[in-house]
């Protein structure tokens, strides 16, 4: 799978997808559908109390987060579970890495985990000679296709059915058919022996319950399940602010997940890991780990507005009512997380310096903090972000590495002009009848605003001069 592309190329790659025909269909077809699904699956629901409800969860548990981590931790280990703290991306492809050629690991199966692509686990490990093969479809196909995911639940969604095919053909010789059940047993097919070979099996987390100690993770192939049983050594990796306090605050969020993201009522699998391997089971991994990355996590929950970000359930649903995602895919954005949900939160983790066009990338029309499942209110933060990435004033403590970033001393004086200017009423009134009388000699091109729009021209005569000619006496204009 080949490495993320450089996000500061984000305007270049928006203008190539808006110029692929084909992207923009693919896109159109499987987003049209993801709505329509998700309003049916929530009809008979009180959507907006089960809303309220799955954010009052995730903003009990990211309020008392360091204590469940802890809680989480003690209980996992007293069950056989090995825990292991990783500040950055890096330090936990090293922990894993180590655990792989601790057991002189070779293979490794991974079924889908968001964060191992955020780490880019898969070029770390195969770096050190460890083949890892991706178990879910949507995942196995971008990874023969040599590409990243371009959506954090159907990661292959770019591609349509007779690109899958050609693609499986040119790779694993399947023959090219339009028929989806031929080519999905085709790569199920493929993948099974594959299952029984590895000797490490690797996964996400959905739910990390402090309470019990439980793992929970939800599917529908059930790669996943394979994945974490089928090889001699499961390794779970999640983000910190995946943990909830209690086992019963999965119901509401898994109710919400599921129907957001895919229009289910419920996945195929549910599966909920506490240890590993007990004396007379048959079945089972004998070692399990648990792999806890922070990578610019903590420095986001030091902040009461930015820490909403944290509440995300990687449910996709922002990105499939996003008009800017809709138009132009999740490779454009170059970054693991794309949409909405990547908007906010990449800029964490990369630095606005890489980053600065993503916050801006939006029509802040508020679809996506409409439709997610948790409230998160993204234009805010958009907003947020925006301000923090033209903010001049270097006093102003900072939560986003890059600070600043697009402050530009154009825009500076043109602000310092127009308030001074506002200021001062003579000054206000004579530049109003001067952009009049030479609207003719105004610039045309005004940057990116007359990209697509026509540069807005002054009016013949300024309002006061219209309301003088109607009303003489009652229109006099004021003296300074």
């Amino acid at each position: 799978m080949s490495a993320q592309q450089p996000v500061e190329q984000f305007h270049p790659r928006a203008r190539t997808a808006l110029e692929n025909p084909q992207i923009r269909a693919n896109f159109r077809q499987a987003m049209d559908g993801l709505m329509a699904k998700r309003q049916a699956a929530f009809a008979d629901w009180e959507l907006e109390k089960l809303r309220d409800l799955g954010a009052a969860i995730r903003l009990r548990a990211l309020s008392r987060l360091p204590e469940l981590l802890e809680q989480l931790e003690a209980k996992l280990t007293a069950q056989g579970i090995q825990v292991h703290w990783a500040q950055t991306g890096e330090e936990a492809c090293t922990i894993i890495r180590d655990i792989c050629q601790a057991r002189d690991a070779k293979k490794v199966i991974k079924g889908k985990s968001m964060v191992s692509e955020e780490m880019e686990l898969n070029h770390f490990l195969e770096a050190a000679g460890i083949e890892a093969l991706e178990s879910d479809l949507g995942e196995y196909i971008v990874q023969l296709a040599e590409e990243t995911p371009s959506h954090i639940i159907m990661p292959a969604i770019h591609k349509n059915t007779d690109q899958i095919s050609e693609l499986m053909h040119a790779k694993t010789g399947t023959q090219r058919s339009h028929d989806v059940d031929y080519l999905t047993a085709s790569a199920r097919q493929q993948l099974r022996e594959k299952f029984m070979q590895a000797d490490v099996g690797i996964s996400g987390v959905n739910f990390a319950i402090a309470e019990t100690g439980t793992l929970c993770l939800v599917e529908n192939e059930g790669n996943g399940r394979l994945t974490t049983s089928a090889p001699a050594c499961h390794i779970a990796v999640t983000g910190i602010e995946k943990v909830l306090e209690k086992l019963e605050d999965v119901t509401p969020l898994l109710a919400l997940l599921t129907r957001s993201a895919t229009g289910q009522h419920i996945t195929t699998y549910f599966n909920m890991i506490s240890a590993p391997r007990q004396a007379g089971e048959r079945d089972g991994p004998e070692e399990v780990h648990l792999v806890l990355v922070d990578s610019g996590r903590s420095s986001i929950y030091q902040d009461q507005e930015l820490l909403d970000t944290l509440r995300c359930i990687r449910c996709g649903a922002c990105m499939n009512h996003c008009p800017v995602y809709t138009k132009i895919g999740g490779h454009a954005y170059g970054t693991t997380y794309p949409g909405p949900i990547g908007k906010i939160l990449m800029p964490h983790l990369l630095g606005l310096e890489a980053t600065r066009d993503l916050p801006s990338a939006s029509t802040l029309c508020g679809a996506c903090g409409e439709v997610c499942p948790v409230k998160i209110p993204i234009p805010k933060l958009l907003q947020r972000l925006r301000q923090e990435a033209v903010d001049g004033d270097q006093t102003r403590p900072a939560k986003v590495a890059g600070h600043g970033v697009k402050r530009r001393w154009k825009e500076l004086l043109a602000w310092r002009l127009w308030a001074y200017a506002h200021a001062h009423p003579q000054l206000y009134r004579f530049g109003g009848r001067m952009m009049s009388r030479l609207r003719h000699w105004l610039p045309q091109s005004l940057g990116g605003w007359t990209r697509y729009r026509t540069a807005p021209q002054p009016a013949p005569k300024t309002l006061h001069q219209l309301m003088q000619a109607r009303s003489p006496a009652a229109t006099k204009e004021p003296q300074a």
